[in-house]
């Protein structure tokens, strides 16, 4: 069966969600003293906030009948991939050489999606 870009927009929200929490959860607990050690804890914080911020605001997106869902929810995905993954990437101490793109792109990406969120919602008829 086809999936509706709702349909997939309630996954992926599902799933951001999921790992945000299970994410912040684990570095609360199981990373705490690695990230305040290495003065991290802040990076991770953020990634995770922005992380679930976006998971539910797919969640809000997913019955509304926008023209640009599909796009939106994607600049989102794409935007937490790269923001909050660069992030959890950092604070996990992985090398940055070559990384430092990702995350202002991912930055403009979930920007982008809220503009067009702006922008559909304003050229939306009423019905």
């Amino acid at each position: 069966m086809m999936k509706t870009s709702g349909q997939k927009l309630l996954v992926a929200a599902a799933l951001l969600g999921f790992t945000g929490v299970a994410l912040g959860a684990f570095g609360a607990h199981g990373l705490k003293q690695t990230l305040e050690a290495t003065g991290q804890l802040k990076n991770w914080e953020k990634a995770v906030f922005y992380q679930l911020v976006h998971a539910v605001a797919l969640l809000a997106l997913t019955g509304r009948p926008l023209p640009a869902l599909g796009k939106i929810g994607g600049c989102w995905i794409f935007g937490v991939a790269c923001f909050s993954g660069s992030l959890y990437w950092i604070a996990l101490g992985g090398p940055i050489k070559g990384l430092w793109p990702v995350t202002p792109l991912g930055g403009l990406a979930l920007l982008a999606g809220w503009a067009m969120l702006a922008w559909s919602a304003f050229r939306q008829k009423d019905a």
